[in-house]
């Protein structure tokens, strides 16, 4: 990155329903980017929470029979309590209708009314409510919404617009002239191919008399903030933009920006013109990743705004959504944040199904590395009294497995950094099976048989080290489980926690360390057939 600390959002999430897999997958993903940020030994900071204004919220509370904000406060604590669940380490949780952030929109709109970068006309378009997006008449799908597939209301009403077009070139310089800005590269020609077409001024307001839900604009009583304005500056409100300089200088500019692609014009065109505006720096990197995708139940069609060539969207409205809280009762929160690394190319769509999930856990978690850790542990423990032999210098038959395993390490660095988590995580699997393969040729079975506990303690050394490394290298993925690993294996309890300079050393767990055994599996085989 291009300064010493990382700061990283995601999306804040609506509050008008239950929290689903594509919640928990962007969330999960920047928890995992924030342990590895600190396990390289970076200062860290990750926001995520709760956008709580807009029609939809209202709607939703009209409804239920209650007021906006008790609808926000009944629906934030199903996100937060499931990101307690899945072990989210998130440093700050920002809601929309928190003070905090309501005092920096004012403050930022007053001053763009004042600099004459907001002004008010008339609008004549086309509406989506589900989105809370306006579109002019050849942004429309066959007379739906391009983004949602919903039916559009037509109006006609006067509001406030933001001149967004006059930051069109120099937004269109800044991505020419940062590669990374936006990531991965498809997204980043997208936005430009968006571009090519003259930008409009964004409408930035909603006329109480429809919609009386938002941030009050300072100087109109009669209009809120339109959603996506409100929303956007949480990333700045949350480090002190207008309150805290020495805060906000510390971590903006965010390092990551994680989006799901759906709203990649929001955050790659709306959010860096209004910094524009306000004079501040633009994120380092906004990235894009892509859907989990399902096959459609039967009775659905596939047709719709979001369905590709290998799936559908999860979506509501077609009944094939992923609660992340059944999966993580059923399988484990640390299994379920494995699949969601290993099995998505960031940037790219990825197929979710139960048997898939099933057949990745037990291939890479049961028969490799928690096959490996039992019969490592076991053989300790019944061989040499279940203390850890002590160091010795690596031999020949060590150098492939010592190889291997500082691969991977030099592979996860570079996946961090690239945003390659699945390829990192593979490579750390490969290390896993050279580390089993090690352990079958040396066959300390057999030197236990014949006695030769110098070779017997050799081999059983370098695989618990090894295994101490690759649980290093998964913490961020499984803290649960490769801290118990850890543990497991007489790591120092002020050294659980793993920091990647530990990780490419040999020979750092402590001579005669007690090693633990497992009652049962780390990660229990699962019945495919069941």
């Amino acid at each position: 990155m291009g300064k010493d600390t990382f700061y990283l959002t995601t999306p804040i999430y609506y509050v008008n329903d239950k929290p689903h897999i594509g919640h928990a997958y962007t969330t999960i993903l920047g928890d995992v980017l924030s342990r590895c940020h600190r396990l390289l030994g970076e200062p860290t900071h990750f926001l995520t929470g709760t956008d709580e204004h807009g029609q939809k919220v209202e709607q939703a509370a009209k409804r239920n029979g209650v007021s906006p904000l008790e609808h926000c406060n009944t629906y934030v604590k199903r996100f937060q309590e499931l990101w307690e669940r899945l072990g989210i380490s998130n440093d700050d949780f920002i809601r929309t209708t928190e003070e905090r952030h309501i005092i920096v929109v004012q403050k930022i709109l007053q001053d763009l009314w004042d600099r004459q970068l907001i002004y008010q006309a008339d609008y004549e378009g086309w509406y989506c409510v589900g989105c809370e997006r306006y579109f002019t008449e050849k942004d429309l799908n066959n007379g739906h919404c391009p983004d949602c597939g919903r039916t559009v209301d037509k109006l006609v009403e006067k509001n406030y617009f933001f001149k967004m077009s006059q930051f069109q070139q120099q937004l269109i310089d800044h991505i020419n002239a940062h590669p990374r800005f936006l990531m991965p590269l498809n997204r980043r020609q997208e936005t430009l191919g968006f571009l090519k077409q003259p930008l409009g001024d964004l409408c930035i307001s909603r006329a109480k008399s429809r919609l009386s839900w938002g941030i009050e604009l300072p100087f109109d009583h009669d209009y809120v903030t339109y959603v996506w304005f409100d929303a956007l500056v949480n990333y700045i409100s949350a480090v002190g933009y207008l309150a805290d300089d020495a805060e906000f200088n510390t971590w903006w500019p965010a390092s990551y920006h994680l989006i799901g692609k759906d709203i990649l014009t929001t955050h790659a065109v709306y959010w860096p013109t209004m910094l524009m505006a306000m004079n501040l720096p633009l994120p380092e990197t906004i990235f894009a990743h892509g859907w989990w995708l399902t096959p459609p139940p039967p009775t659905a069609q596939a047709d719709n705004a979001q369905a590709t060539a290998a799936g559908v969207k999860m979506s509501k409205s077609l009944g094939n959504v992923v609660n992340p809280m059944d999966m993580a009762d059923k399988y484990g929160v640390d299994a379920l944040r494995y699949f969601l690394m290993a099995a998505m190319a960031l940037g790219q769509d990825a197929n979710f199904s139960e048997e898939a999930f099933v057949t990745r856990f037990n291939a890479d978690l049961a028969n490799n590395l928690g096959n490996l850790l039992s019969r490592a542990t076991k053989m300790i423990e019944k061989n040499c009294e279940g203390k850890l032999p002590s160091a010795t210098e690596p031999g020949a038959d060590e150098q492939e497995l010592i190889a291997s395993v500082q691969n991977a390490v030099a592979s996860m660095r570079n996946a961090i950094e690239n945003m390659q988590l699945d390829r990192g995580i593979a490579e750390v699997m490969v290390a896993a099976n050279a580390t089993n393969r090690y352990f079958d040729t040396m066959k300390p079975w057999v030197l236990a048989k014949a006695g030769d506990t110098a070779a017997l303690g050799r081999v059983l050394r370098n695989t618990a080290e090894a295994l101490r490394i690759i649980a290093g290298l998964l913490y961020p993925v499984m803290p649960n489980k490769m801290t118990e690993l850890r543990r497991l294996l007489g790591v120092p309890e002020e050294r659980v926690t793993p920091v990647m300079n530990q990780l490419e050393h040999w020979n750092q767990l402590p001579d005669g360390a007690t090693i633990g055994t497992l009652a049962t599996p780390l990660f229990p085989r699962i019945d495919l057939a069941k």
